[in-house]
């Protein structure tokens, strides 16, 4: 079991940057896959990007070069840097994640998502 909770969306203008940050918390000692997510009204949801547990990560096409994810397992928290941001990237965030094999960006593989963040980008 995973509890996350996602923060930091916002509205911002067209080239701004904004990081979003999740929040999890789970009493197991599994590892997790870990992904970012995001759905506008008019599209169906996407994975954004993915982190394994070994750190490697993938970004869909569309964010590469402006998206990170990076994760504190410190602090338990998953986040996304973006820069650059276009009025397309406009979405409702959440964040996700899984415990069994392998880590894609595929949203039919990840068990526990959080709420989401609204972020919205002006042109």
């Amino acid at each position: 079991q995973m509890q996350l909770a996602e923060s930091g969306g916002a509205s911002v203008q067209a080239g701004g940057s904004l990081r979003l940050s999740c929040v999890y918390s789970t009493r197991t000692s599994s590892e997790y896959c870990m992904g970012w997510f995001r759905q506008s009204p008019r599209k169906e949801r996407e994975g954004v990007a993915s982190l394994d547990f070994d750190g490697t990560s993938s970004y869909d096409d569309s964010v590469k070069g402006r998206f990170t994810i990076s994760k504190d397992n410190v602090k338990k928290t998953l986040y996304l840097q973006m820069t650059a941001l276009k009025p397309e990237d406009s979405a409702m965030y959440y964040c996700a994640a899984h415990s069994h094999w392998g880590c894609s960006r595929l949203q039919g593989e990840y068990d526990y998502w959080g709420q989401g963040t609204q972020v919205t980008v002006d042109s």
